[in-house]
């Protein structure tokens, strides 16, 4: 992902530069973050760099706050998330993919009348935003995901600063949780999003420590088969580290990907088919069923959990799964525990429910 270096001074609230073939500077004038891998301050300006994910050695984009970001397009639903968190949702003014997004302040602000205070105008899909309704907007700035390969010319050309929102590619889910003090200093509510992360941190560290203390619990299987392929995570991904904080088996653990492995469902009843539980994701307008499982792949009957019913699933049509867990690792944390030791004592589960 090729980017020129560029600078724009005429910017009042954002001195914005990013440069692809820039290299990483690790002097002692830089400072990392706790957890998160790609991000270091300059403690000289208050710069923070973006080390590029798919390119070692190179920077993704340099960015300093000069003034709190006041007017944002927000592709994505998980950073709309985490401006709730920070109390300044009220700064979005345009999202893509409204229809995805499950934060009900937001979709009441998508249905208001034209010109209407707050109101939160549809950019359309983020594959092809609308751009002539972003210009119109007159954002201070575009926060995206970027991806590997992905050609930024025409929103480039736009010539509004773009946050290149590249979280989703740190190792560990601490590591983008730890991405909400970066953008705490964009949007001048730094000090507050440092007090959330040190709640996260501190909450999962505990909720760690307790797991320890727990009997080794239930083995789990994550997923299902899409075509031919079964995408479960690696033993280095963050929902492979997740699993093993909690405590829990794991058929996969000992894997070193930080990824998904793409296998076929030989290898996972091979190696994972006597897994006590079977926990996954899905779209869907009702709750699924045996039946429907069946019917979409005949073979899931020989899974040890699905002859015990121990199946459990989240339906992220109605869930805030990806939208609070980015953020909220310690939440993942505590539904894994409860998910693997059905004795702990922290409550019910908030995205899984068992499979009727």
């Amino acid at each position: 992902m090729t980017r020129k270096c560029l600078w724009l001074f005429a910017l009042p609230l954002l001195l914005f530069a990013c440069g692809g073939r820039t290299a990483v500077n690790n002097d002692g004038n830089h400072s990392q973050f706790s957890y998160a891998q790609l991000l270091t301050v300059n403690l000289s300006d208050g710069t923070v760099s973006v080390s590029d994910p798919w390119r070692q050695g190179k920077t993704l984009q340099t960015l300093k706050a000069t003034k709190p970001l006041k007017r944002v397009v927000v592709f994505t639903t998980v950073h709309c998330q985490l401006l709730e968190y920070l109390g300044v949702a009220d700064r979005i003014v345009g999202v893509c993919d409204a229809k995805y997004i499950l934060i009900k302040d937001i979709q009441r602000r998508l249905a208001l009348a034209k010109g209407a205070k707050g109101k939160i105008e549809d950019c359309g899909n983020s594959m092809s935003p609308d751009m002539e309704r972003i210009i119109a907007l007159k954002p201070d700035a575009i926060v995206l995901s970027p991806y590997e390969g992905q050609s930024m010319q025409k929103i480039e050309r736009l010539g509004i600063p773009i946050i290149y929102a590249a979280d989703y590619m740190e190792t560990s889910s601490l590591g983008r949780a730890e991405w909400m003090r970066y953008y705490g200093r964009l949007f001048g509510c730094e000090r507050k999003a440092d007090s959330l992360f040190h709640v996260v941190d501190s909450t999962y560290q505990s909720l760690k420590a307790y797991a320890a203390k727990l009997p080794k619990g239930r083995s789990i299987l994550t997923e299902r088969k899409t075509g031919a392929i079964w995408y479960t995570p690696g033993g280095k991904s963050t929902i492979g580290v997740t699993i093993r904080d909690a405590n829990g088996g794991y058929a996969f653990a000992n894997d070193n990907h930080s990824g998904s492995l793409a296998l076929n469902f030989e290898t996972i009843l091979a190696k994972a088919g006597e897994s006590d539980i079977w926990a996954f994701k899905f779209n869907g307008t009702r709750p699924m069923a045996k039946a429907d499982l069946l019917r979409e792949f005949d073979g899931y009957k020989a899974l040890k959990a699905f002859r015990d019913g121990q199946i459990y699933e989240c339906n992220c049509s109605v869930k805030p799964y990806f939208e609070e867990t980015s953020w909220r690792p310690d939440y993942l944390l505590r539904e894994m525990i409860i998910l693997l030791h059905p004795d702990a004592k922290l409550g019910k589960l908030r995205y899984y429910q068992k499979l009727g």
